[in-house]
């Protein structure tokens, strides 16, 4: 059986910077969008979740298989999430031109006010089995990413009102994860409304994860043609 290390070209005394390094790089590697399958994708972000977590036998044999695109398998976890999410978003550069922050008590009534564009403010559905990302691109905006596997912080929001929780597999640090911030490319909200800033890849210590982006030059929203 392939052993995490194997799967990121690493050797097993490598420490936790080059870990993260050689995710990355993988991550990039083995997308489908880059000529990768699924399933390498998939285990490449498993080898790096098992090495995260020490859960990796002496030997370096991976303690488990990687998982399959759309198997049978049960989560652990049952999905809670409502029929249809609404987010409110609002862009984070509105925050940094205006002089607003993310902890401003009526943040978004304040957007409401202020009656910004469509670039900038307003809001859509997610649908279920969509992360937020996905679900911003169904409903026409741009918004900013690079590797669409949890190694890098370009898709990164911050959660003002409602709950969406941290995957398994991703580049996060706990610090910012009790600061709300989660990765769009891997997860939704669960609750039935929420409240995200978007854009919030320059802010301090977020900007520290970022990888060049992959598809997009501008890192705002903006409505699509359709």
């Amino acid at each position: 059986m392939t052993s995490p290390y194997e799967v990121l070209g690493v050797d097993p005394d490598a420490d936790e910077a080059e870990l993260l390094e050689a995710y990355r790089q993988r991550v990039k590697e083995t997308h489908p969008d880059q000529g990768g399958s699924v399933e390498q994708f998939q285990a490449v972000r498993d080898a790096y979740e098992q090495l995260r977590s020490g859960a990796v036998p002496d030997d370096g044999t991976s303690t488990d298989e990687p998982r399959k695109s759309g198997s049978d398998e049960t989560p652990s976890e049952p999905d809670t999430r409502p029929k249809t999410v609404t987010v409110e978003y609002l862009d984070y550069e509105v925050l940094d031109d205006r002089g607003w922050s993310l902890a401003d008590d009526g943040l978004f009534e304040r957007a409401r006010r202020a009656d910004l564009d469509a670039e900038a403010h307003g809001q859509f559905t997610v649908e279920p089995g969509e992360t937020l990302l996905e679900a911003a691109e169904n409903n026409g905006f741009a918004w900013p990413f690079a590797c669409r596997g949890g190694a890098c912080t370009n898709c990164a929001v911050a959660i003002v009102d409602g709950e969406m929780p941290p995957p398994v597999g991703h580049i996060l640090p706990d610090e910012l994860i009790r600061c709300g911030i989660r990765l769009s490319c891997l997860t939704a909200p669960i609750t039935r409304d929420a409240k995200v800033v978007y854009n919030v890849k320059h802010m301090p210590d977020v900007a520290e994860f970022l990888l060049p982006a992959s598809r997009f030059e501008k890192t705002y929203s903006r409505r699509q043609d359709r």
